[in-house]
């Protein structure tokens, strides 16, 4: 699924939007998502200057997003829904993000209710771990 798709479907815009592609996707089951990070990323101007490094709360939104990916698929009225991101457990950050990585965002699905959902995420990079965590969602309604 290309970003043309993903802007279809959920509603963050640049600068905001981290996910660049959905490379796999098992309906009810699994979502996979690729985020490119450059270094022209507005946050690396202060996160840290002259040693850029992608922040740990950016990574578990771009996993929160492709989350959202996979939740808004799911409804037929997707264009009047919005998922908020509700919670989080058990995350670790495993290795820094920097300028160059291609971040790999893996979400397989715990649990998918009709208007919530809790999910295993995992974002790599280069076969090694950088984030995990545990990720719950909730769908509303746009107003």
């Amino acid at each position: 699924m290309d970003i043309t798709r993903i802007l279809e479907l959920i509603p963050h815009r640049y600068p905001f939007l981290l996910v660049d592609r959905v490379v796999e996707f098992e309906r009810r089951r699994r979502v996979v998502a690729i985020k490119n990070v450059t270094f022209n990323e507005p946050f690396f101007l202060g996160h840290f200057p002259g040693a850029p490094v992608m922040p740990g709360v950016l990574i578990i939104e771009a996993l929160a997003q492709a989350a959202a990916v996979l939740i808004l698929l799911e409804v037929e009225d997707r264009r009047q829904k919005l998922v908020y991101f509700t919670g989080i457990d058990e995350c670790r950050f495993r290795r820094p993000v920097v300028p160059g990585d291609q971040l790999r965002l893996e979400l397989d699905v715990l649990r998918l209710r009709p208007r919530a959902a809790k999910m295993r995420a995992v974002a790599t990079v280069d076969g090694e771990v950088a984030a995990e965590a545990t990720l719950m969602s909730a769908m509303v309604d746009r107003t």
